[in-house]
Formats: structure tokens, C-alpha cells, sequence
């Protein structure tokens, strides 16, 4: 966004540009789990507010909590030490009555924060209803490379029915990762694992966990915006960019995504309004985990008019792109193809045949500003170019006032006006100037 663009402009754009992510979740269904270092520290707060928030724009919204560190602290106060296998608690008869303790007061403590209705605070004049249940059947782990877990257990059913009756209602859904066995024992639970059995049994739009890092990095440390499942388990077999609770949510994103949860974020902990970057905004802040890529390519239909006026706008005021109306492009719709990014269309291009010369013109090509650097102009083209090459067309060129070295650094050459087809040579505007490049298919 522009610099000399003021507050206000910048406040008026950003609502704007969260519309439709705030229409496309609406009614769907979010579980977001997190550790007990977010529970007691001091983003605890600011996590309260945006869960309100969600909940506010319909987001059906269920929270897992844990408590390593509460219980930690626990078993040091009654001079017990932790034990760890493979990264998992080994719970004991008496580590298994610090956990019961931890769990309890970390819960309390969440829902006190989820309850707040304060005067001038995010959550003033709101009640947000907190329901919880015995909605976990457990199993225990048993012995494991000759290591007995004992009170340590795993998911063996999520009642899901009782969760969505509760969703139903409006209520904010959080879970204690403690579950019961049908002979009534209590077992501890991995708060990942019930987060991810929970996302799968309601077949959750979004799986989210809040972690000690920005999201996967790659071997330059920067941040990897989005995988696919199988990328993401090459990343776990080298290891690379995964701190302590990476390789912990990891596996579980991978498996929710692969049993039917549409997307699996991985978001900074400490990262203020994270939840809100990442879902209200295009570029969003996190690793989004997917099963297929999260880009695809289609041919445009009449629903997407309204999102390609939206789109092409900005580029038709700054003279990039030649103004064409939405009757115009009601009429030519099934000339476009178009790019969406996790639903929301980012891209378009258009393909006008003219056979009689065995050519094609690529126009109205545009990416949002956000997703430009990540090669959606290239799948464009890419995808215009079969298109032609289907119909036996064997030139596709293209005008241009503003990008003529991104068409010539991707073997297109330029030409002038009169080597245009007869037909697009008498509309050729001589005030545009526009530039004409010719690429052979």
C-alpha cells in the first residue's frame, strides 16, 4: 500500500479486503489448539479477543489447550521429575494427579480470559458461552520400546455429534486434552493429537496451531508460506526448519489434511493478532499445510465477474490494463481463466482466438500485488498457451504499456501495429501506444 495513503484509506481498505474472507467462513468450522506457554503468557489476552472476534463473525470455533509447562511445574512443587519418551509424557499414578491439577486450574484460567466483557476492551458488551464435555473416548498408549506410558493415552473416538450440538448453539467448544476409557480411567493426551482428532471428526474447515515459530522456514531461514502434505513430510524425514513444536504439529497437520481437514495453519504463538493476519488478509503470516497445492487454476464461470471487476480495477485506473465493463465481461467470461488462492480469485487471464491468421491474443493478464512474486503470472500464461495450442493456433501476442520485459524475458518478441491480425490491427488504439510482442506456440 502506498505510503502517502492515510490511516483512514488504509483502515477503509484493509475492511474491505477482508470481506471475503469474512463471507467464506462464516458458519465454518475452526479448531485452533495451543499450548500452555499460550495460555500463560502474555498473549493469553490478545488470543482472547480475536477467539471473541471469530466467534462474533460466525466462525464455529473449538479450542484445545494444554498445560506442559503447568503440569511441570507441578511435579516440581511435589519433588517429582518429568519423564519423556520420543518426545511424549510418561505418566505415572502420581504424575497423573499433577496433570489432573495443572489441566484444571490452566482451564479455569483460559475460560476466565474467554468470559471477559469489560468496557473499553475488544470483548465489551459480548458473551461468549464456553462448553466443554466428555466428549474424548481414550485408549492407553501401553509400552512402547519398552517403556511403559501407563496413565498416558491416545484418542480412541471424538463424539462428534455432541461437539456440533454444542457449535450449533453459538458456544465456543473447549477441550481439556484428558480423556476417559470405557472402564472409566483417566488418561493424559497429547494436546496436537486431540486437536487433530477433533478437526477430522467435525471435518473442520481450518486446523490451527499457535507454535514457538513463525511457521516452516526454510534452509535461507526464510518463512515457507505454504506446503503439501507430501512437501511437508520431506520435511520431517531432514529435519529441515523444525524447532520443538514443529516436530510435534507437523505430523498431525499432515494427517489432518490427508483425512479431509481443508487447511492446517501453523502460526507464531507470539505473533499479536496472528489468528487475524492469517485468515483476514492475503498474505496471511503463517505456514498454511494443505493436501494439494493451495493455488488452482480454472476456467472462469459467471459467479466470478464480481471478483474479476474487484480485480482488474486497480489496473484498469492506473492504465495498466484497458477498461472493459462487467457487461463486457459477463459476455466474454468463458474467454478467462482464472487463480485462486485458498478460494479467494488472485489472478486472471484471457485468450482471444483470431483463426482466420492462426493466432491468439493473451490479454487482461493481472495478479494481485501480493501474490506476484510467487509465479502466478508464469501458470498463467502457461495455461493460456495450451489453450491455444488446443485450438491449433500457432502465435499468441500480446499489448502491453508497462511490462514489456516480463513478456520478453519469457520468449516473446516485439513487432509493430501492422503485423497484428487485420481484425485487431483496426481496433489497435494509436493514443495507448501500446506495445505489441508475438510469441511462435
Amino acid at each position: 500500500m502506498p505510503a502517502t495513503e492515510d490511516p483512514t484509506s488504509q483502515f477503509v481498505a484493509w475492511v474491505r479486503g477482508a470481506a471475503p474472507y469474512i463471507h467464506a467462513f462464516r458458519g465454518k468450522t475452526f479448531v485452533v489448539g495451543f499450548g500452555g506457554e499460550v495460555a500463560a503468557g502474555e498473549r493469553a489476552q490478545s488470543l482472547a479477543y480475536d477467539c471473541n472476534l471469530l466467534a462474533a463473525l460466525g466462525i464455529r470455533l473449538v479450542l484445545v489447550h494444554g498445560a506442559r509447562p503447568q503440569i511441570d511445574v507441578e511435579l516440581a512443587r511435589r519433588g517429582l521429575e518429568p519423564r519423556f519418551h520420543h518426545g511424549l509424557r510418561v505418566t505415572d499414578v502420581e504424575a497423573l494427579e499433577c496433570v489432573k491439577s495443572a489441566m484444571a486450574v490452566t482451564r479455569f484460567e483460559v475460560e476466565a480470559l474467554l468470559s471477559q466483557g469489560l468496557p473499553n476492551t475488544p470483548m465489551a458488551g459480548s458473551y461468549m458461552r464456553v462448553t466443554g464435555g466428555n466428549f474424548i473416548t481414550a485408549r492407553p498408549v501401553g509400552v512402547v520400546d519398552g517403556v511403559d506410558y501407563q496413565y498416558t493415552g491416545a484418542v480412541r473416538k471424538i463424539i462428534a455429534e455432541e461437539i456440533n450440538a454444542d457449535l450449533d448453539q453459538q458456544n465456543v467448544v473447549l477441550i481439556t486434552p484428558l480423556g476417559v476409557s470405557p472402564a472409566g480411567e483417566i488418561f493424559n493426551l497429547a494436546m496436537e493429537e486431540v486437536a487433530e482428532a477433533v478437526a477430522v471428526a467435525l471435518k473442520a474447515e481450518k486446523l490451527i496451531y499457535l507454535c514457538d515459530a513463525p511457521g516452516l522456514l526454510d534452509a535461507e531461514g526464510q518463512l515457507v508460506e505454504s506446503v503439501t502434505a507430501d512437501e511437508a513430510q520431506s520435511k520431517i524425514e531432514t529435519g529441515e526448519g523444525l524447532t520443538e513444536d514443529l516436530h510435534l504439529f507437523l505430523p498431525c497437520a499432515i494427517r489432518a489434511v490427508r483425512r479431509g481437514v481443508a487447511r492446517c495453519h501453523l502460526i507464531d504463538r507470539d505473533k499479536d493478532g496472528g489468528l487475524l493476519l492469517e485468515f483476514f488478509t492475503h498474505a496471511g503470516v503463517g505456514t498454511v499445510v494443505s493436501r494439494d497445492p493451495l493455488f488452482r487454476l480454472r476456467e472462469a464461470t459467471v459467479d466470478d465477474v464480481a471478483a474479476l471487476v474487484s480485480l482488474i480495477t486497480p489496473m484498469e485506473a492506473d492504465g495498466t490494463l484497458v477498461r472493459r465493463g462487467r457487461e463486457l465481461l459477463e459476455q466474454e467470461i468463458e474467454r478467462f481463466t482464472v487463480v485462486e488462492h485458498d478460494g479467494v480469485l488472485v489472478g486472471c487471464a484471457a485468450l482471444y482466438p483470431f483463426s482466420e491468421d492462426n493466432a491468439a491474443e493473451l490479454a487482461c493478464l493481472a495478479v494481485t500485488p501480493e501474490y506476484r512474486r510467487a509465479g502466478l503470472g508464469d501458470q498463467l500464461l502457461k495455461r493460456i498457451e495450451r489453450r491455444a495450442r488446443v485450438q491449433r493456433l500457432e502465435r499468441l501476442f500480446v499489448l502491453t504499456t508497462r511490462t514489456a520485459h516480463w513478456f520478453r524475458e519469457r520468449g516473446f518478441s516485439e513487432i509493430g501495429p501492422e503485423a497484428l491480425p487485420r481484425q485487431k490491427r483496426e481496433l489497435y488504439n494509436f493514443q495507448r501506444r501500446s506495445k505489441v510482442f508475438v510469441k511462435s506456440l
